[in-house]
C-alpha cells in the first residue's frame, strides 16, 4: 500500500514539475514577444549595412562533440546611423549557418532614441525567433502535463 502512495505522490510531482516549467518557459516567451512588440511600436526605422560577419560557435556546443552541426554562426555587424547623427554598430544576437545576409546587404534597423546601441535587424528571426521557442516549448509542456493530470484524476 505506502509504494501505491508513494508512486501516486511521485507522478503528481513529475506532472507539477512539467506543468510549472512548461509555465515558467510560456511567460519567458510572452515576455519576450512583448518585449518585441514594444520594440516595433516605439522604434525608430532608419536602413543600415552589414559590414561583417562575425563567426562564433556555440558556447553549448562545445559538450555536444561529434555532431554533425557543431558548426560556426554567422552574427550580422550592421552599421547605422541614428537621428543623432553618431554612426553606430551592433552585432545581431541571431546567427546562422549558411549566413542570412551579406556583407553589404542593407537592412532596416530597429532601435530607440535613447539607447541607440540596442538596436534590432527587422527581421522574423531576430524579432521573433525567442518568443517563439521559449512559448512553444513552455505551451508544449505546460499542455502535456495538464492533458496527464487530468488524465490521471479522472482514472483516481
Amino acid at each position: 500500500m505506502q509504494v501505491q502512495a508513494r508512486g501516486r505522490k511521485a507522478r503528481r510531482w513529475i506532472i507539477f514539475g512539467t506543468i510549472a516549467f512548461g509555465s515558467v518557459f510560456l511567460v519567458i516567451g510572452l515576455v519576450l514577444a512583448a518585449q518585441s512588440i514594444s520594440l516595433l511600436s516605439d522604434a525608430k526605422r532608419v536602413q543600415g549595412t552589414v559590414v561583417d560577419l562575425e563567426w562564433r560557435k556555440d558556447h553549448s556546443s562545445s559538450s555536444r562533440r561529434n555532431r554533425s552541426d557543431d558548426r560556426p554562426a554567422a552574427y550580422p555587424v550592421v552599421e547605422f546611423t541614428p537621428a543623432q547623427g553618431t554612426p553606430t554598430r551592433f552585432r545581431s544576437s541571431t546567427g546562422a549557418n549558411p549566413p542570412s545576409y551579406e556583407v553589404g546587404e542593407r537592412v532596416e534597423v530597429l532601435y530607440r532614441a535613447d539607447a541607440p546601441e540596442d538596436a534590432r535587424i527587422n527581421g522574423f528571426a531576430s524579432l521573433w525567433l525567442l518568443p517563439l521557442v521559449f512559448g512553444g516549448l513552455g505551451l508544449l509542456a505546460a499542455g502535456i502535463g495538464t492533458v496527464v493530470a487530468l488524465v490521471t484524476r479522472r482514472r483516481s
